[in-house]
């Protein structure tokens, strides 16, 4: 089974975890190896900018996976 079976989500809330997992996935797959990414886990975690353009990120994805659920209506 994929890890990504579907963008249909029940609530707002799963669409939300599912924008969180998308965003991670990607850095995941962006850089693959899992030493790396810890060591520059400390670098991004202690930055504003960083953090800011993570939420960004997410949010980005929240609005695809928003958009695939019809906004919940």
């Amino acid at each position: 089974m994929s890890w990504l079976p579907s963008l249909k989500t029940e609530t707002p809330e799963d669409g939300y975890e599912l924008a969180i997992k998308l965003s991670r996935m990607a850095v995941k797959k962006t850089q693959p190896d899992d030493e790396v990414r810890s060591r520059l886990r400390v670098d991004y975690a202690n930055n504003a900018d960083s953090l800011t353009m993570a939420s960004h990120v997410v949010a980005v994805n929240f609005q695809t996976v928003a958009a695939a659920n019809g906004y919940w209506l």
